[in-house]
């Protein structure tokens, strides 16, 4: 007879098989009425109820809001979708259930995220002796970053910013691109810099900072400071010349190179694409989502800081019950209990190898091309398409309602953007099981759906 969680794992194994199968083919993310959605779960029993028959019920109540975002026709955000072996290697964390946050009640946790932060950075080529923390995403990896530059930044001018705050700091010029992500502002804000008082870059027509407008904007800044660069502008995929960037920002005394690399910086993965983030070695830290183009489950992503004092200094808590060492992650991340999210990392990067990351980088961005080819001559593709997004107007047509019609038609689904103060179109690459196929399928849908007629079969041409 079957223990009652054997029971319980096979109603969430029915719920995972059918929806796993339903990816290539169901309606991508058809809009569901809310009111609908709450009365299907029902009200709060006064008695319980049999939980395999909860979680049936569970699943038929949740799957008419459900959006197929991990499969191979959802182009919004930068959604990767789930690699099989990071989906079962994410079920073997919640059964073993372990707190990552202290080596000594996980020693096996704290050892596969030792091995897999090893091999991002070696992938990434950033310094092999940096600090890795396995967040939540680009913006907690963005604040754990930020915070160690904001330790190191006022300690070398003499201010302890752990023990006595802000207040009385000398002040920090805190530069960042005019194209950066909000995320980055956001952690300013929280870090106390706030988002106002930084100081906005130019950048060139991708959203990539300038080098030239950086250097007069350090020459004029007193004290230390802080540059925020990007790897791969949320809407363009532009990479900011991280080299030339460095070179400006290492002429300066008490100066911290940030990068926020979401997505962008997987591209060092990749030998055709490093090129685009050359110099990304240089920083002092880093920021990467593990859950976009590494393609394992939400949530995850590395923050990486050279100064390994700096980020344990910044992170870590004091507490008598808390056998804390440099080696426990709690010193790399913000948060004191976790789950271990090194443990997808470390299966996705051991079944890909080098060559399958590279694979994964490069097919998402030959994709995106692709879509790019096919929607030029009916449509007005806005960007270089250097890597996995492509930005479309279509003048005359209204963007919001285009989008909605798309969701409504569920062939695929694009997210909408501002860019250079007009609305357009973002169709995003980042899914591994996205195929030439789904690319021409939902290309062909959306120019229907425009108005504009299908696209050609196209050409391996330029994607301007």
């Amino acid at each position: 007879m079957s223990s009652p969680v054997i029971e319980e794992l096979d109603a969430a194994r029915r719920f995972a098989d059918r929806w796993l199968a339903s990816l290539p083919t169901r309606p991508v993310g058809v809009p569901a009425d809310p009111a609908a959605l709450r009365a299907a779960l029902g009200d709060l029993p006064d008695d319980g109820l049999p939980a395999a028959g909860v979680l049936d019920d569970l699943a038929a109540a949740l799957e008419p809001g459900l959006v197929a975002s991990g499969g191979p026709r959802y182009f919004g955000f930068v959604t990767g979708g789930t690699l099989p072996v990071a989906l079962a290697a994410d079920w073997m964390v919640t059964a073993a259930d372990q707190d990552a946050a202290v080596a000594v009640m996980s020693p096996a946790a704290a050892v596969v995220e030792e091995v897999a932060g090893r091999w991002a950075l070696d992938l990434l080529g950033l310094p092999t002796d940096a600090a890795v923390g396995f967040a939540t995403g680009a913006q907690t990896a963005n604040i754990a970053c930020l915070a160690a530059a904001r330790h190191a930044l006022l300690a070398a001018a003499g201010h302890d910013v752990e023990a006595d705050g802000l207040a009385g700091a000398p002040p920090v010029t805190v530069l960042v691109g005019a194209a950066g992500h909000a995320t980055v502002l956001q952690a300013l804000r929280l870090l106390g810099f706030g988002a106002r008082h930084a100081v906005r870059v130019p950048a060139d027509a991708q959203g990539a900072m300038l080098p030239d407008a950086l250097a007069a904007a350090l020459d004029a800044a007193p004290g230390p400071v802080l540059v925020c660069a990007q790897a791969g502008q949320v809407n363009t995929g532009a990479c900011d010349p991280l080299d030339a960037i460095a070179d400006v920002v290492r002429a300066r005394e008490n100066a911290w190179l940030h990068v926020d690399g979401a997505f962008g910086l997987w591209a060092a993965a990749s030998p055709t694409r490093r090129h685009l983030v050359a110099g990304a070695d240089r920083a002092d830290s880093w920021a990467v989502d593990a859950h976009k183009w590494l393609n394992v489950p939400y949530d995850s992503a590395l923050a990486v800081v050279r100064d390994r004092a700096a980020l344990a200094t910044a992170m870590s808590v004091s507490a008598p019950y808390l056998p804390l060492g440099e080696q426990d992650p709690s010193t790399r991340t913000l948060e004191n209990s976790r789950r271990a999210r090194g443990v997808p990392v470390y299966a996705a990067l051991r079944t890909l190898g080098r060559q399958g990351v590279a694979d994964l980088v490069d097919r998402c961005c030959d994709l995106a091309a692709r879509a790019a080819e096919r929607f030029a001559g009916h449509a007005e593709v806005v960007n270089d398409v250097v890597l996995n997004q492509v930005l479309v107007r279509f003048p005359g047509v209204d963007v919001a309602g285009l989008a909605r019609a798309v969701a409504e038609d569920g062939t695929c689904w694009v997210g909408t953007t501002v860019w250079d103060g007009v609305p357009a179109l973002r169709f995003s690459v980042s899914n591994w099981s996205t195929t030439t196929a789904d690319v021409d399928l939902s290309v062909d849908r959306i120019l229907a759906l425009s108005g504009r007629g299908a696209a050609g079969p196209g050409s391996r041409g330029t994607a301007r």
